[in-house]
């Protein structure tokens, strides 16, 4: 029998009600009162006339932020998936006073003291792993809270982090406000040749959708990635480009109107000042303080040697665009608005492949059976669809996910399609985490989102293999969150995890999105469930590598502009923000954008999410992931040993050992680049 009765396991005892019916005016109320009762809890704690041990502090504090975490997460995705103005109003009145509650527990010095108390006692010593990882990394984060911070240092402080909050709401806030701004109605059905009939459906549908005849494109990915890669007309591709590279700044069609140019401004003055109140030079030691990497030229160097091997093998694939599009009537100078198109058109030329070829075989009902199918047979898990379940909108689904012997081992929430006031990309977010009081096991529970097109008419939404790596991906995520064994929130799952080992699940499961044994798993046309033909199967694994050197470079020009911009911050120059990033480009990039371009205004991983001076995790993660997938290349794709020792060694241990450990106790050796460079045909 499932441990959930009432059909809402999110809001269950969080003084919530049901997410269709949770008002704003719930949100602060229900906030509060967790923020009320963690407070008299501490003090309650830290005067007991006891000495100090593991369960009479430190446990009862971890129920405390779990109990907080479970009022606050229904709230915070909520903002994410279904923003609206009230919504928006309570979530901003908690943020700072979230910020302040967990600022003042980092400086509560009698609390400090009492978790030295621990580390230093003879009961550390009996403790398990994971109870020592938790006490080190309180103790940890104790100092990197500014506990030992004289008075007045330590009240700037605390005004920093709340203010830091506030700012990373308004730029969401503002890019997710840009975004849906903008909309582009088409009559003239000539303007949309070369548009896949995915996409027309979709712009039809959503035309329909506000009363409107004809088509009506947005800045949302299903709408814009097809316009920029297939449009013929080149003033479309050019207007939509505009408009998505310019949101939420000075330029474009709503220049000002949004503007993160303050918000980021501000994030970086504040984060400087935030490190050096530490005794750190710079926001990007203070972030490594948490991370693998240990050194700011450690990440440097990682990133310059990857530029330098790819460099040149995406220069030779831009020259390659550029002849293509001169000898098929292009332009003869390509900008960046070309580039996509010309790639795609080169793409179908030379392997009579393209993205689009790939929808019909990839279904979402056949795909979720496929990826179910790929985790029991990797890790004997049988995943079950709910539907009593209360969701926030008719497209949400819920899952189980049970063990070998029938054990719950999490769920998941799914929410999978693109739509108004739905933040764009794609994501997993924690619901509820692991935690064990007395005999009962609370069970993980995850929110899975994506932005697929969604179904249209009878037509359900087909995917490009390109989102379906984006599904395995985040799924990989979940799978690191909701099979943890570990009993405590604060090391379980994705929790305590160093940042830049963050992506090695997920980046780990995209692997077998190229698998031919998988794929028979996940692939089925949807009209008669044919199977994935093998010429299409062959072409697509010869386009595999295409442009994975441009592809590589630009997500260094992101690493590198992130990494600096945070190292080099100089308070008597204030942000160098568009001057860095066009130093960055002229080191790494070969594709140069216009003038207009304002990447860094919707850079939402570092200005609005967790990846501060940390965005070269994902390709420091990427050497971790395909190194670790080697070991099932040597031994079998569902080669049963090596996934329950990746199941034991890394999904199921959290953050409650050291990642460069755990790693090692799966590969039996520490990572190597070799099969990175090896799958993404770069050579040494």
């Amino acid at each position: 029998m499932s441990q959930y009765t009432d059909g809402n396991p999110l809001l269950e005892m969080t003084g919530l009600p049901p997410f269709t019916a949770i008002r704003p005016e719930h949100v602060v109320p229900a906030v509060e009162h967790q923020l009320s009762q963690g407070r008299e809890t501490v003090a309650r704690l830290l005067d007991q006339p006891e000495t100090p041990t593991w369960g009479n502090l430190m446990e009862p504090l971890e129920a405390i932020e779990h109990r907080l975490n479970r009022v606050w997460s229904p709230v915070t995705h909520l903002q994410a998936v279904a923003d609206n103005e009230p919504l928006r109003e309570a979530y901003n009145t908690c943020l700072p006073r979230l910020s302040a509650y967990h600022t003042e527990l980092g400086q509560n010095e009698r609390l400090y003291q009492a978790c030295q108390r621990i580390a230093e006692g003879e009961e550390y010593g009996r403790l398990g792993v994971a109870e020592r990882k938790i006490i080190d990394n309180a103790l940890r984060d104790f100092r990197l809270s500014g506990v030992d911070l004289p008075p007045q240092e330590r009240h700037r402080f605390k005004a920093i982090s709340e203010e830091l909050s506030r700012l990373k709401s308004r730029f969401q806030q503002n890019l997710l406000d840009a975004t849906q701004s903008w909309k582009k109605h088409i009559t003239d059905e000539a303007r949309l040749e070369g548009l896949p009939d995915s996409t027309r459906a979709l712009a039809r549908q959503s035309a329909e959708r506000e009363g409107l005849d004809g088509w009506l494109l947005t800045l949302d990915l299903p709408s814009y990635m097809p316009v920029v890669s297939y449009a013929a007309d080149r003033e479309l591709r050019r207007e939509i480009y505009e408009a998505y590279v310019t949101r939420a700044s000075d330029q474009g069609p709503d220049g000002g109107r949004w503007d993160n140019t303050p918000v980021m401004e501000a994030t970086l003055r504040l984060r400087h000042e935030m490190a050096r109140l530490l005794g750190f030079d710079n926001y990007a030691e203070y972030s490594l303080a948490r991370k693998m990497a240990r050194a700011p030229d450690e990440v440097l160097d990682f990133l310059r040697d990857l530029a330098r091997r790819s460099r040149p093998m995406a220069e030779r694939e831009l020259a390659t665009v550029q002849a293509y599009a001169r000898a098929h009537g292009g332009p003869r100078h390509l900008e960046a608005w070309d580039v996509p198109y010309y790639s795609e058109q080169l793409r179908k030329h030379t392997y009579d492949f393209s993205q689009e070829d790939l929808r019909p075989y990839f279904p979402v009902p056949q795909v979720l059976a496929g990826i179910f199918e790929v985790v029991r047979r990797l890790f004997g898990l049988e995943i079950q669809g709910r539907r009593d379940v209360d969701v926030w909108h008719p497209d949400v689904s819920y899952f189980e996910i049970r063990g070998p012997a029938g054990e719950p081992r999490g769920s998941f929430y799914l929410d999978l399609y693109a739509r108004p006031h739905k933040r764009g990309g794609a994501w997993m977010g924690k619901c509820i985490d692991r935690m064990k009081t007395g005999q009962r096991v609370t069970q993980p529970v995850a929110f899975v989102s994506c932005n697929f097109t969604p179904p249209v008419g009878d037509t359900p939404s087909l995917l490009t293999h390109q989102e379906l790596t984006t599904l395995f991906h985040e799924f990989g995520h979940g799978l690191h969150h909701m099979l943890t064994r570990i009993d405590y929130p604060s090391v379980a799952g994705i929790s305590g995890v160093a940042w830049d080992a963050m992506e090695l699940p997920s980046q780990f499961l995209e692997n077998w999105c190229w698998e031919r044994e998988a794929l028979n798993l996940v692939a089925g046309h949807y009209r008669n469930g044919a199977p994935l033909p093998e010429d299409i199967y062959t072409k697509m694994l010869a386009a595999k590598n295409f442009q994975t050197g441009m592809q590589m470079v630009r997500q260094l020009e992101f690493a590198l502009f992130d990494f600096r911009l945070h190292l080099e911050y100089d308070p008597t120059q204030g942000p160098r923000i568009q001057s860095l990033l066009d130093e960055v480009r002229e080191e790494v990039a070969v594709v140069r954008p216009p003038e207009f371009n304002r990447f860094a205004h919707g850079f939402l991983h570092i200005f609005g999410s967790g990846y501060a001076a940390g965005y070269y995790g994902y390709k420091w993660s990427e050497v971790l992931s395909s190194d670790a997938f080697g070991r099932f290349e040597e031994t079998g794709l569902f080669a049963w040993e090596t996934s329950q020792r990746f199941l034991h060694a890394i999904l199921e241990q959290g953050g409650s050992r050291d990642a460069m450990e755990l790693f090692v106790e799966f590969r039996g050796r520490e990572p190597r680049i070799d099969a990175l460079l090896r799958h993404s045909g770069i050579g040494a």
